[in-house]
């Protein structure tokens, strides 16, 4: 294809990247992310694709709602720490900052989003999720915030997490990189709805069309006043935390397959934490 060739800014139904798929299905969008072979891990081009549809999707008369889905086992598992910028297209993306990403945007949306969580949802796949009026996911579905393990500290996550699950919940997972389950993620409110198997989308996309029925004044209206409810992050606290030596030398391990260099040696394991 040739826009898997010739990279180029997001425009129109082009999001951008080979990798993000826009599909009409009537009114309802369907953004599904397809990187098979870095298992859906999301590059600068990505996340900013992402972004980009929800907005697309707000300027559009003729859209109702957006679903974001994956391919296979995976979902969205965060960010590509390899730092590949194989869809890169230039322009500023490969500053990937929080200013790029698509979560402020899928929380204070016009529009209904929905996630339709088809297997790993973790990192920023985790807060897609979440910040989404509605997530359904599939049986098999896991879920994980492993920041800490990469040493960043992402206060974004610290700040939305409690609110979602609670304080104690909260803190067993961003502290500890624990992964759980979709029946644990539905106990604990991290997701809405779980759906069979193979019906996930179908889930999700009839979902997002009941979301899409309520008046729309009346849906942001409701949406403003949940949203107060997750308090304001610290951003300057996290800018400086992805400045740091501790999230290269999490890049490193990540990459090398090993513990990173601040865990005591009788306490690493072996490959990737």
């Amino acid at each position: 294809m040739t826009d898997a060739v010739t990279p180029r800014p997001p425009e129109g139904d082009w999001l951008g990247t080979p990798f993000l798929r826009f599909e009409r299905r009537g009114s309802i969008a369907v953004v599904t992310v397809d990187r098979p072979h870095r298992r859906n891990a999301m590059t600068p081009a990505m996340y900013f694709g992402a972004r980009y549809a929800v907005d697309h999707l707000n300027r559009s008369d003729d859209l109702a709602a957006l679903v974001f889905t994956g391919v296979g086992d995976v979902f969205i598992p965060g960010g590509d720490l390899g730092g590949d910028q194989e869809d890169g297209w230039g322009g500023g993306i490969e500053l990937l900052g929080y200013d790029l990403v698509p979560f402020e945007a899928i929380r204070n949306s016009a529009k209904p989003v929905v996630s339709a969580v088809n297997g790993i949802c973790q990192g920023g796949g985790l807060l897609i999720a979440m910040f989404s009026d509605v997530a359904v996911a599939a049986p098999s579905a896991t879920f994980r915030a492993p920041e800490v393990l990469r040493g960043i500290a992402d206060t974004g996550y610290a700040a939305a997490l409690p609110t979602q699950i609670g304080v104690a919940r909260a803190r067993d997972m961003l502290l500890t990189g624990r992964t759980i389950d979709a029946a644990t993620a539905l106990e604990w409110g991290l997701i809405s709805r779980l759906a069979d198997e193979v019906a996930v989308l179908d889930d999700a996309i009839e979902v997002a069309k009941q979301l899409a029925r309520g008046g729309p004044t009346a849906y942001r209206a409701v949406k403003r006043e949940v949203n107060r409810q997750y308090p304001r992050m610290d951003r300057m606290s996290m800018d400086e935390s992805l400045s740091g030596d501790e999230p290269i030398e999490g890049f490193h391990a990540f990459r090398e397959r090993r513990s990173p260099n601040w865990v005591s040696d009788d306490l690493k394991l072996d490959g990737r934490l």
